[in-house]
């Protein structure tokens, strides 16, 4: 693979789309206010309101440090309520306000937009063959992702 150019890397096409994509999102979000995490937030709590800060940040993906950063300034907003757990009073339960629903369904279409471009680049075939390779290809990152305990060192261990 040496002789192959860096940017030829199945993995540099992939990195390079995916930066890609987070460019248009975070672009269009800006223009609501919100960030790619909070827009997470919003569409996550659309699904399935009512969640803790540790539920959410494991669906968006950060740290419920930087989660309850992100809340705190939602809240502050008024796109999100908080309220303690009926069944821990130390848990506070996020739902979505109608304000964030209004916000989230706007950014939502611009958002979307994207979704129908990419529909629109590809024929039906092709866009679900290009679904199932990306499938694939993040089937292979996970298989090949390092995890606690599994052993990726090929170097003899010291005594």
């Amino acid at each position: 693979m040496l002789d192959v150019p860096a940017e030829e890397y199945l993995c540099t096409r992939i990195r390079r789309a995916e930066q890609a994509l987070m460019a248009h999102h975070e672009a269009v979000l800006r223009t609501y206010g919100l960030t790619m995490t909070q827009y997470t937030v919003l569409l996550t709590l659309s699904r399935e309101n009512g969640m803790s800060g540790a539920q959410l940040a494991r669906a968006c993906g950060v740290t419920q440090q930087s989660m309850a950063t992100v809340l705190t300034g939602m809240q502050a907003k008024g796109i999100i309520d908080r309220q303690s757990s009926p069944m821990h009073a130390k848990v506070m339960i996020a739902t979505l306000t109608d304000a964030g629903q209004h916000l989230l369904d706007r950014a939502y279409q611009e958002v979307n937009a994207l979704e129908k471009a990419f529909i629109d680049k590809f024929t039906p075939a092709e866009h679900r063959q290009f679904c199932d390779l990306l499938d694939r290809a993040t089937e292979t990152l996970i298989e090949q992702t390092p995890r606690p305990g599994k052993s990726t060192s090929h170097r003899p261990s010291s005594t």
